[in-house]
């Protein structure tokens, strides 16, 4: 699997509805559903079920789950490394849980762009802005890219 192929992947998600605790390219996504959509058509098989979480889970929770999820799953990388097609993982405020994903999909985080979807918008390829690039808590590509 090439960047190129999980760029292509996740550009066909564009325009897709948000929609919390959705997967499913053209009728809704939020911005896990996005990554999960992405993973399937460019590593296969989710690796594990996602479970139901609500809109303020990680305030409810206080765990790093996301965190700890892409950990798992993905190849932690330093963030300043990051190349498109590569994922980002945001905290919202100093010292909460991150809850936020995107793809970043040009560029660098000094100087890029993001394939992101979160509330109130669709799918969206976005300018990676100083407001972003502070929220960032890690970087991590998916498993089995060629670099």
């Amino acid at each position: 699997m090439t960047r190129d192929v999980i760029l292509l992947a996740a550009r066909d998600w564009l325009g897709t509805p948000y929609r919390h605790q959705a997967s499913m390219r053209g009728v809704g996504a939020d911005c896990l559903g996005l990554l999960r959509g992405v993973w399937r058509d460019c590593v296969g098989p989710e690796p594990q079920v996602t479970p139901a979480y609500s809109p303020d889970w990680a305030e409810q929770t206080g765990e790093d789950t996301l965190i700890d999820a892409a950990r798992c799953y993905l190849v932690e990388r330093a963030v300043g490394t990051a190349m498109p097609g590569d994922v980002l993982v945001f905290r919202m405020a100093t010292g909460v849980p991150a809850k936020h994903c995107a793809i970043l999909s040009t560029g660098t985080v000094e100087n890029g762009q993001i394939l992101h979807a979160y509330w109130g918008r669709s799918v969206c390829e976005t300018w990676l802005v100083p407001w972003w690039q502070r929220r960032i808590a890690g970087a991590f590509s998916f498993p089995g890219l060629e670099d």
